[in-house]
């Protein structure tokens, strides 16, 4: 008999004991979550993107006429004065060398200038002759009308011969200069340099200095060996880096609409210790197409940013610099907020999940503004209270939560 209640003892024990576990296996339990708190501060809505610099008024340094560039001796960064400074030297093209037949009828055209120049002396000759004997007849009828004895018609033909006489002369001298003319141009074409020697001897220290048409320094050499170049090869670049630097944005189409000049604009990412600071001083209205490195098309529009903080501070920024930029389209100092992190959808609408008295409420708010880190919130919380972060589909209304330690 005592054996026997020895037994209903042991399995009523080891009954309690199963129940026991059971029940504390599947009693409910606060759901571990992150909680963060609703604050107010300061808050930004920013475009990011990235830049490069440049100068915005670079000048190109470029042949002037058809010549031979001697070897360029000025290296980028060498400042330069406007008008002053010498930055390249060139010479003018040496003309062709003829060909035999080229030449000979070259020759040709010079002898026959120099023939037609002597029958234009000898026309002179004639007209001065007969100019000088005009002059005479008129002379000797000049007087013989004064003695009644010359009829007025013949005066007056004496008249007109000595004016056409006159005429032809200015004729004939106007004529030799056409043939020296002629012949000054028919020589030109046998001019031929058979060596630099000779090239000088006619030609003369022919150089041509290049000036630096700005104040600046020197951007970049494009042509420093010497060679000939046709006219406007460029030849480099100059611009002043100190007072004229910019900075060119390439943003998306439906970025560029929410841009307006003056929005602030915050330079990081750019190899120095500290932000620069900047504004939108331009928004191209003209977009083009262009292909994303993952060969995606996109519309692009440029901005153009100038630097407002001192220049002391981006002194080692030069042309073509890469920079990332924060344009700012929207702040506020003070404003209520949460980790953007803590928003779902319920519907059409946003809700986060309270925690009060351990307990997970869903609440309904209004969003403002999201930047992808913090939320504007327009209604629905007030400061101080506590939020689930990173809500899981788990968690339902009125769950029990409690804070995650992390060990």
């Amino acid at each position: 008999m005592a054996k026997k209640k020895s037994r209903s003892y042991f399995t009523i024990v080891a009954v309690l004991v199963t129940a026991a576990a059971l029940a504390y296996a599947f009693w409910p339990r606060a759901l571990s979550v992150d909680i963060g708190t609703v604050k107010r501060g300061p808050m930004t809505l920013t475009i990011d993107e990235e830049g490069r610099t440049r100068v915005r008024d670079a000048y190109v340094v470029s042949t002037p006429v058809a010549g031979r560039l001697m070897r360029v001796e000025a290296q980028p960064g060498d400042a330069v004065i406007k008008n002053e400074t010498i930055v390249a030297q060139m010479r003018p093209l040496n003309p062709a060398a003829l060909d035999i037949r080229t030449r000979e009828q070259a020759r040709a055209a010079v002898a026959a200038a120099e023939a037609a120049l002597r029958v234009s002396r000898a026309d002179l000759n004639k007209a001065m002759a007969d100019l000088d004997f005009a002059q005479s007849e008129w002379g000797r009828a000049k007087k013989l009308a004064e003695k009644g004895t010359e009829s007025q018609a013949a005066l007056d033909r004496f008249r007109s011969n000595l004016r056409a006489a006159s005429a032809m002369r200015d004729t004939a001298q106007a004529a030799i200069s056409v043939r020296e003319a002629e012949l000054a141009n028919a020589r030109a074409r046998l001019i031929s340099f058979d060596g630099p020697e000779q090239a000088s001897a006619q030609m003369g220290d022919a150089d041509i200095p290049l000036r630096a048409p700005a104040t600046g320094r020197i951007l970049r050499v494009i042509q420093q060996s010497e060679t000939t170049l046709t006219a406007g090869t460029p030849i480099m670049e100059i611009g002043n880096i100190a007072h004229d630097l910019e900075i060119v944005v390439e943003l998306l189409s439906t970025d560029a609409v929410q841009v307006s000049p003056g929005d602030r604009v915050i330079v990081d990412d750019w190899g120095g210790d500290t932000q620069l600071e900047g504004k939108v001083e331009r928004v191209d209205p003209w977009g083009f197409k262009k292909f994303s490195s993952l060969g995606v098309e996109e519309q692009r529009v440029n901005a153009i940013i100038r630097f407002t903080g001192a220049r002391q501070s981006r002194d080692k920024l030069g042309h073509g610099y890469r920079v990332e930029v924060r344009i700012i389209i929207w702040e506020d100092q003070s404003t209520l907020l949460i980790p953007s992190n803590a928003l779902f959808r319920d519907g059409d609408y946003w809700a986060v999940f309270r925690v009060i008295d351990g307990k997970a409420i869903q609440t309904r708010v209004k969003v403002g503004k999201d930047n992808g880190l913090s939320a504007q919130i327009l209604d629905g919380l007030e400061v101080g209270d506590a939020i689930i972060l990173y809500p899981s589909s788990g968690i339902s209304n009125g769950a029990k939560v409690a804070q995650r330690v992390i060990e």
